[in-house]
């Protein structure tokens, strides 16, 4: 039997995958290596909340053998359904059951040959950049067990850097795809608007347009195949080939800034991830200039995108209400769900209508900012991990607001813009923590982020430093 901790840590989806095509390893078998990794290592991290060990092995000895991702093990993120897990949106104040149906999104990962294990955690609702829920234990940065991974796909970012599962459903509404990949060492990508399938959400929901769904990966091509396995049939802009994308080398044109829109500037880290940046896409051939950060009103877009949150989070908290009544536990909401819910059902119609007409405005005014450039680097966040404990649920509610505005300052224009937007792993500080880089580019640019990744991650590779963690916490593990 081959060793599945050597090939879980060391090959990506895309390999593992290959594997199962070739029958040189059986699903069933990824699988158990998989559960083997989460009993030793979740203790450590708290990166998975819920697994049905029985649908997982059944669906395992099930799963089409020609998939893009025929038979490889992944988890989603608890706050998307999936047929026949629980859910449990990162809290504890809905009732214990088994979702009986899921969304054309989850139909595209079952297509693929992906082997839904279980869930991973995220925080409740998924609205804080720490995964901390109260109701259960903190989600620890692999790199660092006494630190966050950041958040709201903590949970989803620890188990892939940890190796428990090579790659992992996230969602992302203002960089919790991007931003946690920063904290662990990942590559995380945030799709343009309306590229990608329904979730099963209404378009109509005033967050419905910020959300994006994908995974967090090891590799450029788990994220590029993941993505083009949940493209839109009516997508104009289609995805080529990789082979065509990865043969690609256009020189691009990359304006990089370090201070935010916001006029904050980041942590030294932050900047020498930037500079680090630069020099890689000099010496790949691309032109670099240093240019001001795009001067749009984000302190006008924050306050539309709490509106408009604490509105979503009020109409879905009343929605739970009306399926579960009383089975609903309104005590175990987190201090910061019930504030932001109480903001929400105080914005009236017409305050929301004010609240999209300035996110459509502050879009308009990026697309113009970006309009000179193939490309716009940035920090992904401006600092490296943070000690857990600090930007729980329980904390003060205008002390958390600061906290996901400083967190989310450079990954938040690409959600509001709709821009397609990457983290990519670059940079690790004195500490041996990671700091992603940020770039993004222009509405259904998809492609050119891609090939610039695919570039980048040749010229400086950062899955030899994830192996070395995952034999790290493989030795740390009881």
């Amino acid at each position: 039997m081959p060793d599945m901790d050597m090939l879980m840590t060391t090959l990506d989806a895309s390999a593992l995958a290959e594997l199962v095509r070739t029958k040189q390893i059986a699903p069933t078998e990824l699988m158990e290596g998989a559960l083997s990794r989460m009993e030793r290592l979740n203790p450590l991290l708290n990166a998975v909340v819920s697994l049905d060990v029985d649908l997982a092995r059944s669906k395992a000895k099930s799963v089409a053998q020609e998939g893009i991702f025929a038979g490889v093990p992944t988890l989603i993120k608890d706050v998307l359904a999936y047929p026949g897990l629980p859910l449990s949106m990162g809290g504890d104040f809905l009732p214990p059951f088994k979702v009986p149906m899921g969304s054309p999104y989850t139909d595209a990962l079952d297509a693929s040959g992906l082997v839904v294990v279980g869930k991973s955690a995220t925080s409740e609702l998924g609205l804080l950049g720490t995964t901390e829920s109260v109701c259960r234990p903190p989600v620890a940065n692999p790199w660092n067990l006494r630190l966050s991974a950041g958040g709201s796909s903590g949970g989803a970012v620890a188990a892939v850097a940890s190796g428990m599962v090579p790659i992992a459903h996230a969602s992302d509404g203002g960089g919790s795809i991007r931003g946690p990949s920063s904290f662990c060492g990942l590559f995380g990508f945030k799709p343009s608007r309306g590229r990608t399938v329904s979730n099963g959400l209404p378009e109509d929901m005033p967050m419905a347009q910020l959300l994006s769904e994908h995974c967090v990966t090891r590799s450029v091509r788990d994220s590029f195949s993941w993505l083009q396995m949940t493209e839109r049939s009516s997508w104009q802009m289609k995805l080529p080939t990789q082979d065509a994308i990865k043969k690609r080398h256009h020189r691009l044109r990359i304006g990089f800034h370090t201070t935010s829109s916001s006029g904050l500037s980041p942590e030294q880290d932050a900047k020498d991830a930037v500079l680090t940046a630069v020099r890689a896409c000099e010496a790949l051939g691309h032109s670099v200039v240093d240019v001001t950060p795009p001067g749009v009103d984000m302190d006008a877009a924050a306050k539309a995108f709490f509106a408009l949150g604490g509105a979503s989070v009020s109409n879905a908290l009343d929605y739970f209400r009306s399926i579960f009544g009383d089975a609903f536990a309104d005590d175990k909401l987190e201090r910061y769900t019930k504030a932001l819910a109480s903001h929400g059902r105080g914005v009236d119609v017409s305050a929301l209508d004010a609240a999209s007409q300035t996110l459509r405005r502050v879009a308009h005014d990026l697309d113009a900012a970006i309009s000179g450039y193939d490309v716009l680097l940035c920090p992904t966040v401006p600092f490296p991990a943070f000690e857990l404990g600090k930007f729980t649920g329980d904390k003060d509610f205008e002390a958390l607001n600061a906290f996901i505005a400083s967190v989310a300052q450079y990954t938040f224009p690409a959600s509001v813009a709709g821009w397609p937007a990457m983290s990519v792993p670059l940079f690790w500080n004195e500490d041996g923590l990671p700091m992603g880089c940020h770039f993004a580019a222009g509405h259904g640019q998809d492609d050119v982020l891609l090939s610039l990744a695919f570039e980048l991650e040749e010229a400086l590779p950062w899955q030899p430093r994830l192996k070395q963690l995952m034999d790290r916490l493989d030795a740390a593990a009881p």
